[in-house]
């Protein structure tokens, strides 16, 4: 028999937190992770707009960008950042990106028309917040977070919200038409991350902000396979163990994010898809011919990934030094689309803002009588004048041997990145600053 999901998750993540809390003991709200006398901190109260220092994150990385933003913790999404301002160097104030960016469902179904669950407004994700130990969050800070309607009640407040810095490799390498000098510069990043457990699985949702301004959304799947979904055959599972029996159940993760943009401080923005054809050559040419093609999205939209297609969010009141609009380009990653219910049938849907529109699937908020609980009922050719993004990555999850014991993470996630937020790469060394345009022009 089945157990059911959301019981298991409150009994294994009520112990979990009672073990953690011995094996790490407490860390102060804002403080280092290091570990700490027992004394647990009091919480803070909730973030406002403009929020205490306890609920503000502001890092300067080693090259000079500077990111700033609030947070604050939800009982269902987890983890909500809010006002996500980016300033690299050179600029003289921040630029506002973000007003709001947090997970806005975590769909599981399984591949025998078992069960499905909604992790965020079903299956108690939020209140399954873990602690972390101190080795964890690597060279960085544990905050506290007091985690409404908790599964422990007696010890609501967890540490659990980590936030580091962290190198990614080269930013750039160029050594130009002479072997005199080679400039290259190894980037940094900063991370914002939390684990939450729901049943057997912990998701670790990770926020990645890039000195070049790219931010990086990214869940990570690892914890156990459940060891009651054990009875699939061949076509719904896979074999885990000896021989041909404890055939692990598939099943799909189908994880939206939902980004309220806001930038440059205003939140009407606009969105713009653009689209590639390739041609064959003309006669005499050398080459085949690629024309894109700018299409305004004045209304909302149920969109599609394809080749050689993206979209970009435009501010209406900010111009690079360049007379450029600031944009950002959202990046889609890697995706098995998972087309069994009606809200996945897309990979992104822009819709006009309306404050009960919070999760895309099973909306807890009221959003009046008609108005439908997902995201793909929200879609009905309202004027775009403050676009909210709905980006929907899915990984369709059929175990292997390796998945045990404890399962790998499996990422999945996508990106957004500056496209004219400022005049030259933001990480550009001063002696090149003269390079922007048509450089053998003198420009």
């Amino acid at each position: 028999m089945r157990v059911n999901r959301i019981s298991r998750a409150r009994g294994r993540t009520a112990v979990g937190l009672s073990v953690a809390a011995l094996a790490v003991g407490a860390t102060t709200a804002a403080g280092p992770a290091l570990a700490q006398p027992a004394a647990a901190p009091k919480a803070a109260p909730a973030a406002a707009a403009d929020c205490s220092a306890a609920y503000r994150i502001e890092q300067k990385l080693a090259t000079g960008t500077t990111w700033t933003m609030c947070w604050h913790y939800e009982s269902e999404a987890g983890l909500v950042l809010e006002n996500i301002s980016y300033q690299p160097k050179g600029e003289p104030r921040p630029i506002r990106v973000l007003t709001s960016a947090k997970l806005a469902q975590i769909h599981v179904p399984y591949d025998d028309g078992s069960v499905e669950y909604d992790d965020l407004t079903g299956a108690g994700f939020g209140q399954g917040m873990m602690n972390m130990a101190p080795g964890e969050c690597p060279g960085g800070t544990i905050k506290t977070v007091k985690v409404p309607d908790g599964v422990d009640p007696e010890n609501p407040n967890v540490k659990g919200l980590c936030t580091t810095t962290r190198s990614r490799g080269h930013a750039y390498r160029m050594q130009g038409d002479t072997a005199n000098k080679v400039w290259q510069r190894q980037g940094k990043d900063l991370l914002v991350y939390t684990v939450n457990q729901v049943g057997w699985y912990e998701y670790i949702t990770e926020w990645r902000f890039q000195d070049d301004g790219t931010v990086n959304m990214n869940v990570g799947a690892t914890g156990s396979l459940s060891p009651d979904d054990y009875d699939a055959g061949d076509g719904r599972g896979w074999p885990i163990g000896k021989g041909a029996k404890s055939y692990a159940t598939s099943h799909s993760h189908n994880v939206f994010w939902r980004l309220n943009f806001g930038l440059d401080g205003s939140s009407k923005n606009k969105v713009e898809q653009y689209d590639s054809v390739v041609s064959p050559p003309v006669a005499g040419g050398e080459a085949p011919r690629n024309k894109t093609t700018r299409k305004s999205i004045t209304k909302e939209l149920a969109g599609n990934a394809k080749n050689m297609r993206w979209w970009r969010v435009v501010s209406t009141v900010g111009k690079n030094k360049d007379e450029h609009a600031r944009s950002y380009e959202i990046i889609p990653g890697a995706s098995s689309k998972y087309p069994g219910r009606s809200f996945t049938k897309h990979d992104i849907y822009f819709t006009q803002y309306k404050k009960c529109e919070q999760f895309a699937s099973n909306n807890l908020r009221n959003c009046g009588s008609g108005a439908g609980k997902s995201v793909d009922k929200w879609v009905n050719g309202q004027a775009l004048t403050h676009p909210v993004a709905w980006v929907n990555v899915g990984f369709h999850h059929v175990a292997r041997d390796e998945d045990q014991q404890p399962m790998p993470v499996h990422w999945q996630g996508f990106s957004i990145a500056p496209r004219d937020v400022t005049a030259m790469n933001p990480l550009t060394p001063p002696a090149l600053a003269d390079q922007n345009g048509q450089v053998q022009g003198g420009s």
